[in-house]
């Protein structure tokens, strides 16, 4: 999901120590939704909900069951809100310092009522991923239980200890891959793969691994935002992030021959596609480059992250309708409305 689950901020991680004494006046008025709208930095949920729709209609190449979507949609997002509200309790004494107008270190959000609310989504998140398998016809019901568990872990483990470590950026990609993988766990259809990949198809988890480095190219990159950052560690994040976009060019060379009738894309044309969002995409990184201000490099962290959505329209197109992925596509405007409200970083 950030987050997805998961977030894209700088580095900064002390445990479960003692709880700062940062908003705990027990006489102050409760928190305001605004000040917990902040705290899940919601603007960029939108992006967990893009993953989930694209990757449910992927699979599915249309929308059967509802109420399994909106299932799944719900456990990205409260999944996803979870990392963000986590990221700042963990990160409480950094932003202390750096980023003191933030809800917990203004506090406008008590400590311990950010980690409840933290903690109260993570588990509603796996709920909601347990259940939706079962709310609808699924060949694999189980599935997208296991990936909610998975996702869940992996937040906790980014948030909670590795996330001033080297594996950090990779755990996140790895969060958005399990997003997405979140989106593909349910199809009514039984799948030819065998259970080693948890019956998932090789591209799918091609779509999926291309959209997971993706998003670890991000998080390299904005791993000092907050600071004049190193052109080197920013021109890796970007060569990452490429990789990411190339891997996705190859997706329809991994479908099956029989299933190449579903796409409605011409697969000849794909590669293209995403070329044209690779140089939109990296033109606003390679000015950051070249003049790594923090302004610069967290405007292009917005532009990569607004990307996410239109890459997973764009893959919404190559299996599905316009219509399909003009919806998806469209999840950029409350994404759009919200942001000038609250900050996405």
């Amino acid at each position: 999901m950030n987050t997805e689950n998961p977030q894209l901020d700088g580095p900064g991680s002390d445990g479960d120590a003692a709880a700062p004494s940062v908003g705990d006046d027990p006489l102050k008025p409760a928190p305001s939704l605004f000040n917990y709208l902040k705290l899940c930095r919601i603007p960029n949920v939108f992006t967990a909900f893009a993953d989930v729709a694209m990757g449910y209609l992927f699979v599915n190449h249309g929308v059967a069951h509802w109420e399994s979507l909106l299932a799944l949609l719900a456990a990205s997002g409260c999944l996803y809100c979870a990392g963000m509200v986590l990221n700042d309790v963990y990160d409480v004494e950094a932003d202390l310092k750096e980023r003191p107008e933030r809800p917990i270190p203004s506090g406008a959000i008590s400590f311990e009522q950010a980690r409840a609310f933290g903690y109260g989504l993570l588990v509603t998140g796996v709920f909601c991923s347990l259940i939706a398998g079962w709310v609808a016809p699924s060949s694999l019901p189980y599935r997208s239980g296991v990936i909610g568990v998975a996702l869940a872990v992996s937040i906790v483990l980014y948030d909670a200890l590795l996330k001033k470590t080297i594996v950090a950026p990779w755990l996140m990609g790895t969060c958005r891959l399990l997003n997405v993988l979140l989106g593909m766990s349910l199809i009514e259809a039984t799948p030819a793969a065998t259970m080693a990949t948890l019956a998932y198809e090789p591209h799918q988890l091609v779509t999926a691994a291309g959209m997971g480095l993706y998003v670890a190219g991000i998080t390299w990159f904005a791993r000092t935002e907050a600071q004049t950052s190193d052109r080197l560690l920013l021109g890796f994040g970007a060569a990452v992030m490429v990789v990411g976009l190339g891997l996705l060019t190859i997706v329809p060379d991994c479908i099956p021959i029989e299933s190449t009738q579903q796409f409605h894309l011409p697969l000849t044309t794909w590669p293209l596609v995403v070329i044209v969002l690779m140089v939109v995409t990296m033109r606003r990184c390679i000015l950051a480059i070249s003049n790594p201000r923090p302004y610069r490099v967290q405007a292009a962290i917005k532009q990569c992250i607004l990307s996410i959505i239109v890459l997973d329209a764009a893959l919404v197109l190559l299996t599905n309708p316009f219509g399909y992925a003009l919806a998806v596509c469209a999840l950029l405007a409350p994404m759009l409305v919200l942001g000038q409200w609250i900050r996405s970083t």
